[in-house]
């Protein structure tokens, strides 16, 4: 009897965390990964069948900037800009020594800068003017939009229906959005998110980290740069920026970014 081993195609992978939001990273540094193959990328980030995440990561190379951003959201497709999954990649692209204790890179919003420190990173953010604030709620674009909501206690507090509430409601179901929901402390902010494209609670959320602290500063009547602890069900970060009279400039998303393993996928057939 003959016995005929078929060995199928593997894909190295690292996996990464900050404050709990999971990443799947991969060095696809000279662009051989198929980033059109959805169902496998989002095989990936399953759970209970892949590897689990709540998104996945391409590190590319690219000829102006340090490196390229491809950032592809738990259902396979290729999403905005995440702040946490940015602070990642930039640990990853330092890990493999392809930066610095400094870098700038290029994500699907524009390009970033970024420190590597000993327990944490910072990432600068863009920039953000439009603001509406409404009876009850804040909506912005922070590299991704968000829907801020204040409430009280935030632990008993339920995410994933209100949040998805909002983010099937008339006026977001057909292109989504994140919705955070938050609680000021006497030292800070308690945030939580609803994220679209996991479609579920996710225990961090950089883009919504700093829509939420934008939010407080104008909630609380604010005045001058702001500097404020945030704390999410995932861990603590903090924001910082300036207030000016466009709007909110020199956004930085600090925290930690944590290698947690890394490993082989066997691509299914």
């Amino acid at each position: 009897m003959i016995f005929v081993f078929i060995m199928k195609e593997t894909i190295h992978f690292y996996k990464y965390h900050g404050t709990g939001n999971d990443f799947i990273m991969i060095d696809d540094w000279e662009k051989h990964f198929d980033a059109e193959n959805h169902k496998l990328i989002s095989l990936m980030c399953d759970r209970r069948f892949g590897i689990g995440g709540d998104g996945l990561i391409l590190l590319q190379n690219h000829e102006s900037y340090d490196f390229e951003m491809k950032y592809f959201n738990a259902n396979g497709y290729e999403g905005s800009m995440c702040g946490n999954g940015g602070r990642c990649i930039v640990a990853f692209a330092h890990f493999l020594g392809k930066i610095g204790k400094k870098t700038s890179f290029l994500a699907v919003d524009g390009p970033h800068e970024a420190k590597v420190g000993k327990s944490a990173i910072e990432l600068k953010m863009l920039e953000v003017s439009a603001i509406e604030k409404a009876d009850g709620f804040f909506f912005m674009d922070t590299g991704s939009p968000h829907y801020v909501r204040f409430v009280e206690n935030l632990a008993n507090f339920d995410v994933f229906d209100e949040g998805r509430k909002i983010r099937y409601s008339d006026r977001f179901k057909e292109k989504g959005t994140n919705v955070n929901f938050v609680e000021p402390e006497p030292d800070g902010i308690k945030v939580a998110t609803y994220e679209r494209g996991v479609e579920d609670e996710t225990l961090s959320c950089g883009t919504g980290i700093v829509a939420s602290t934008i939010a407080h500063y104008i909630h609380s009547s604010a005045s001058g740069d702001y500097d404020l602890p945030v704390e999410a069900k995932g861990g603590n970060l903090k924001v910082k920026f300036k207030k000016t009279s466009n709007g909110f400039e020199d956004i930085w998303l600090i925290g930690p970014a944590v290698q947690v393993f890394e490993g082989e996928y066997r691509v299914q057939s």
